[in-house]
């Protein structure tokens, strides 16, 4: 059973001047990804909110349109999203009803966004919600309310490096991040390993330089030489 979205074009036109668009959508889900349900006997259901929401929304909000993109219902998320966003960093909001409902999983699909595909990042910790566009995907692992969790923080530094590079086609980045089982931690040993090897090449030119130095000193020497009174 296939169940369609509520449209085609499930957000209105980009933004044109004198009205700022930001340059890249960024599509987030949001159970287990920004926010995780407990449930206990004194409370009943509640949402816990993931440490580093509001940076992320400060770090990403001129870069990129966010849009949450959940699975659950309006009447569910709807509230949620409220509370999580008080500062109106979102811009819109879509639920389960602009899904697309094969095989028994609710799939986003990004052609029926209304946005350049090659612009467009789809967060969520379950694979089969961009299926139908995976290297338009980064599937993070899912938050299991860890207080100590900092993966909201690496994710907005991997979003950002994406933005502030200028990618042309964000698809390109997220196909090389596509089999890891985290690609957050993936992103961080490959920055780790680039800034070793920019530390190790300015070492080597430093070293390089300082041997040219003393080159151009011999040299010089030869053009002024010292008094024989010195």
């Amino acid at each position: 059973m296939i169940i369609e979205p509520t449209s085609p074009k499930l957000l209105p036109d980009p933004l044109k001047e004198p009205y700022y668009q930001p340059p890249y959508t960024l599509v987030l889900e949001l159970k287990n990804v920004l926010l995780h349900p407990e449930w206990s006997l004194e409370t009943g259901w509640r949402f816990k909110k993931r440490a580093g929401i509001d940076n992320l929304f400060q770090q990403l909000a001129p870069l990129y349109e966010i849009v949450i993109f959940t699975a659950e219902t309006g009447m569910t998320a709807f509230p949620l999203i409220d509370s999580m966003d008080p500062h109106g960093f979102i811009s819109y909001r879509l639920f389960r009803d602009a899904t697309r409902y094969t095989e028994g999983h609710h799939v986003k699909d990004i052609s029926c966004l209304n946005r350049d595909p090659a612009r467009v990042i789809i967060v969520d910790c379950n694979r089969e919600a961009f299926k139908l566009q995976p290297y338009n995907g980064l599937a993070i692992k899912k938050w299991d309310g860890n207080s100590e969790d900092r993966g909201l923080y690496d994710l907005a530094s991997f979003l950002k490096t994406v933005a502030v590079s200028g990618v042309g086609d964000v698809r390109t980045v997220l196909e090389n991040y596509s089999l890891e089982e985290d690609p957050l931690d993936a992103f961080k040993r490959r920055q780790t390993q680039l800034e070793q090897e920019e530390q190790q090449r300015l070492e080597e030119l430093s070293q390089l330089s300082k041997r040219q130095t003393l080159s151009l000193g011999s040299i010089t020497s030869r053009l002024w030489p010292r008094s024989k009174q010195q």
